[in-house]
C-alpha cells in the first residue's frame, strides 16, 4: 500500500472550498481531513506533496477530442500517445475520444479500431464515444451492445454532406433508440447542406481564402440546426447534447428548451471564449490556423457565452481538440478554403484558460472546477470516479499555482502541432503537480508519467439529466 499525502492547499470541488489535507492511498483518495488532524497521516506517508499556497482541484476531464482522427485527405496530428501526455501537461486526466464508424461499417469495427489505436499509448485515463456515420437497423441495434460495454453516448452530424452527415430521419432513428437504452445524443449542429451551397458560391466567385469558412457557415444555420436537433430529441423523448457552441443564437435554442425543463445540454470550447472570427484574416494564410467548425464569431458571442456558463445554460467546457499542423496540413486548403482540414489544438490549455475566466470575474473558482472537471464527469457517467476529490474517487489531483504567469507559445507546448492558438498571450496560473490514479506524472516542469498508464473507462450513461 503506497500512501501519499498532499499537505496545506485550499481543496476546490464544485461544491466547496477548504482548507484541507488529502490522503491518498494506492489509487484512490482515502480521506479528507483538516490540517491539524492531516498530521496524523504524515508519519506512515510514503511522500508528502506541499500544496501551500496552492489550490488542490480534480485532475480535467475533457470530453471531446480527436486523436488520429482522419479528415480532409489526413490524420489530426497528436496520437493517443501525443495528445494524452499534452492533457497530463495541462492537467486534464480524463479524455474521452470519438471512435468513428465507417460507411458500410459495422460500429463495434470502428470502436475495435480506436482502441487499437488507444491500448497500451494512453499517459491518462480515457473513454470513447462513437460517431454514428451510417445509421440502418443493425447498426441501430449495435447501439444496445455499446452501451453495455460502457460506450454511451454517440455523435451525429447534421453537417459534413458526403463524409459524416446524417438527415433528420437518420438522426431521429437514433435517438429513439438512445430513447430506449439510456444513451446521450450528441450533436454537431449546423445545416451542412445549405453551408454547401454557401461554399460552392464563394469559390465560383473567387472568395477563396480562409475569411471564408466564418462567412458561410453563418451563426444562423447553427441556430437553425441546434433548433431542429432539440425538436426531434422532443419527438423521440431522448436527451441531447450539443457539442462546441459558438454563437449566440444557437446558446438561445438551448436556453429556451432548458427554461422548458428539457434534457438539452450545451458544451462549449476555449477558442470560442477567447478568440473571435477576427483570426481568420490573418495575412500569408495564416488564418487557417483558425479554421474549425462550427467556426469562430465576432467578439459581441463571446459575452453571451460567458453568460451561458454561468447560468449554466451552457454546461460543459471541452476543446474539440483535433489540431493539423500549418505546414504542411492547413496548406492542404491553399487556393480553397473548404479543403482546410478543421480543426485546433487545446487539450493542454483548457484548464488554464478557464482559471484565467475566474481571474477575468467571470465565472467563480468552483464553477471553474464544475465545468472542467465535475460536470464533463456527470456528464459522461464517470461521478464520483472521476470529477471531484472524494474518499472512494480516482485520486487524479491537480496541484495548482493561481499566481504562476505563463505565456503560451508553441515552442513550450507539449501538443504535436507546430503553431499555438494562442501564440504569446499570458495567462496567470500554472498546473504545478498532477496525479493520475494515485501516481505523479507531472511535477514542477518535469514529466513522470508514461504511455501505457492510462486505463480505458466504461461509463455508466448520464448522470446529469434534468
Amino acid at each position: 500500500m503506497t500512501r501519499t499525502v498532499i499537505r496545506g492547499g485550499l481543496v476546490i470541488t464544485a461544491t466547496e472550498e477548504v482548507e484541507a489535507d488529502v490522503l491518498v492511498v494506492d489509487e484512490q483518495v482515502a480521506a479528507l481531513a483538516t490540517p491539524e488532524l492531516g498530521e496524523q497521516w504524515l508519519t506512515d506517508a510514503d511522500a508528502v506533496l506541499d500544496a501551500s499556497g496552492q489550490y488542490v482541484i480534480p485532475g480535467g476531464v475533457d470530453g471531446h477530442t480527436h486523436m488520429e482522427m482522419p479528415f480532409g485527405g489526413t490524420f489530426s496530428s497528436d496520437t493517443f500517445e501525443t495528445g494524452t501526455r499534452a492533457a497530463a501537461w495541462g492537467g486534464t486526466t480524463t479524455i474521452i475520444d470519438f471512435a468513428i464508424q465507417s460507411i458500410g461499417r459495422s460500429a463495434r469495427e470502428g470502436l475495435d479500431t480506436w482502441h487499437a489505436k488507444a491500448d497500451g499509448r494512453c499517459a491518462v485515463d480515457y473513454g470513447f464515444h462513437l460517431i454514428l456515420s451510417d445509421v440502418h437497423d443493425a447498426s441501430l441495434r449495435e447501439l444496445d451492445g455499446l452501451v453495455a460495454d460502457g460506450v454511451t453516448s454517440f455523435k451525429m452530424f447534421m453537417a459534413y454532406p458526403g463524409v459524416f452527415y446524417s438527415d433528420d430521419g437518420r438522426i431521429l432513428r437514433a435517438m429513439q433508440q438512445a430513447a430506449g437504452n439510456g444513451a446521450l445524443t450528441m450533436l454537431h449542429a449546423e445545416n451542412g447542406i445549405a453551408i454547401d451551397v454557401l461554399v460552392q458560391q464563394a469559390l465560383a466567385a473567387g472568395r477563396t481564402d480562409p475569411r471564408q469558412h466564418g462567412a458561410v457557415r453563418h451563426p444562423l444555420l447553427e441556430a437553425e440546426a441546434t433548433h431542429r436537433a432539440i425538436q426531434l430529441a422532443r419527438v423521440a423523448d431522448a436527451p441531447i447534447y450539443v457539442v462546441h457552441v459558438s454563437a449566440s443564437e444557437a446558446l438561445a435554442e438551448i436556453a429556451r428548451a432548458r427554461d422548458a425543463g428539457l434534457n438539452v445540454f450545451g458544451e462549449t470550447c476555449p477558442q470560442y471564449l477567447f478568440l473571435t472570427v477576427d483570426e481568420l484574416a490573418r495575412p500569408d494564410f495564416e488564418g487557417a490556423k483558425f479554421v474549425c467548425s462550427t467556426p469562430l464569431r465576432p467578439e459581441e458571442h463571446q459575452r453571451e457565452l460567458w453568460r451561458g456558463l454561468r447560468t449554466n445554460d451552457l454546461s460543459v467546457v471541452s476543446t474539440d481538440h483535433c489540431p493539423f499542423c500549418f505546414t504542411p496540413q492547413k496548406e492542404l486548403g491553399l487556393g480553397d478554403f473548404s479543403k482546410i482540414p478543421n480543426g485546433m489544438p487545446g487539450v493542454e490549455h483548457r484548464v488554464d484558460l478557464l482559471h484565467q475566466g475566474v481571474v477575468d470575474g467571470h465565472i467563480g473558482r468552483r464553477r471553474w472546477v464544475e465545468l472542467a472537471s465535475t460536470t464533463p464527469a456527470r456528464m459522461f457517467g464517470l461521478h464520483p470516479r472521476k470529477g471531484t476529490i472524494a474518499p472512494g474517487s480516482d485520486a487524479d489531483i491537480v496541484i495548482y499555482d493561481p499566481h504562476a504567469e505563463q505565456v503560451l507559445s508553441a515552442e513550450t507546448h507539449h501538443m504535436n502541432v507546430d503553431y499555438s492558438a494562442y501564440e504569446g498571450k499570458t495567462i496567470t496560473g500554472r498546473v504545478r503537480t498532477v496525479l493520475s490514479r494515485g501516481q505523479v506524472i507531472v511535477d514542477d516542469g518535469h514529466y513522470r508519467g508514461r504511455a501505457g498508464h492510462g486505463r480505458f473507462l466504461p461509463r455508466d450513461t448520464c448522470q446529469y439529466l434534468i
